[in-house]
């Protein structure tokens, strides 16, 4: 199934492809913070990724997500060490620091959030200790605290998915098997 969401806005144009296109494609626990000539692409599974757009400055970025939190022993050790898209809370903050940067706020951008399954569900394991509800969980706790609403979203269930995300437009289109 292939599906597109679409911006809160109807801007014309504005889903015009641009004639020189940029491609990311986002490795687990990478972010990209780019403009009106970017596509973003990832995978994931338990992983979750987050898209923030602001559709009048047609910025935005993508992060895919392979944890909830640092552990308490990691955060120790690596004090002072920069931040990492691998985890929820760092992740949104690196997002931040470029919307911080052109005065971006969260109440005028689009995020959608992508991702979250249950990749073994033979094993059995309870909701709690599986890995894609406990970063589902992380990512729309952090993103509530810091202000964002999630207007469209794709997660949850037992199946991979391939996320495509265009700057230009604020369109994420999902690719999955459900």
């Amino acid at each position: 199934m292939l599906m597109r969401t679409q911006p809160a806005f109807n801007f014309g144009s504005i889903d015009k492809k641009p004639e020189e296109v940029f491609e990311v494609f986002l490795q687990p626990g990478e972010f990209y913070w780019g403009d009106a000539d970017t596509r973003i692409r990832t995978i994931l599974g338990s992983c979750v990724a987050v898209t923030i757009w602001h559709p009048k400055k047609q910025v935005g970025g993508m992060c895919h997500i392979i944890l909830p939190q640092r552990c308490e022993s990691h955060k120790k050790s690596h004090a002072g060490e920069e931040k990492s898209a691998k985890y929820a809370d760092e992740a949104i903050t690196l997002m931040m620091y470029e919307m911080n940067k052109i005065k971006v706020r969260p109440k005028d951008c689009q995020v959608k959030v992508f991702g979250g399954s249950n990749m073994f569900p033979q094993l059995h394991i309870n909701q709690k200790q599986n890995i894609g509800d406990r970063n589902l969980h992380a990512v729309l706790m952090h993103l509530a605290d810091n202000g964002f609403q999630v207007s469209a979203n794709h997660y949850g269930g037992e199946d991979s998915r391939y996320i495509i995300f265009d700057i230009w437009s604020g369109f994420a289109w999902v690719k999955s098997k459900a």
